[in-house]
């Protein structure tokens, strides 16, 4: 069985940052997928997708990611439930994230950024998913294109899926 997403999309607000009672950060965004067609009227459609990140991966987040900014997201959906104030049970579907790559460099606003950088929720090679935006520290295994400032062009072709 396999329960695998990849998402590229833009963040429909600030991601918000909170920790549970024993102090594991948990983040949460809203990811805006566009729709590979358009509607009858011509309009172009988005889905907009609950994403869920955890522990360091979520403090990342909180630190350089922005609304607007686009972000690929890969992980695994979930649904869970619960029962609301009204005794109602309530269905939520989200993707719990473990790898999110920022696409946009954040120079363009001084807001941080990853500029590229893959942000994993274990370790990875070359840098343990961690931003580091110190130009004069840049190692062999960084993205050279970092630092450029402005968005990257993807056509849908370039795409692998």
């Amino acid at each position: 069985m396999l329960n695998r997403v990849i998402l590229i999309g833009r963040l429909t607000r600030d991601p918000e940052l909170r920790y549970t009672p024993a102090g594991v950060a948990v983040t949460q965004f809203t990811l805006a997928v566009d729709r590979p067609f358009t509607s009858q009227g011509g309009e172009r459609e988005a889905d907009f997708i609950p994403v869920v990140t955890w522990r360091q991966l979520a403090e990342t987040c909180a630190n350089y990611l922005r609304k607007g900014r686009l972000a690929a997201v890969e992980g695994r959906i979930q649904v869970r439930n619960y029962e609301n104030n009204e005794g109602k049970r309530v269905y939520v579907t989200e993707v719990i994230a473990d790898n999110v790559r920022f696409l946009e460099s954040g120079n363009r606003d001084n807001n941080g950024g990853g500029g590229g950088q893959p942000m994993r929720e274990e370790p990875s090679y070359g840098g343990g998913g961690r931003a580091n935006n110190n130009n004069n520290s840049r190692s062999n295994n960084q993205d050279p294109f970092s630092d450029d400032g402005k968005p990257i062009d993807i056509s849908d072709d370039d795409l692998p899926f």
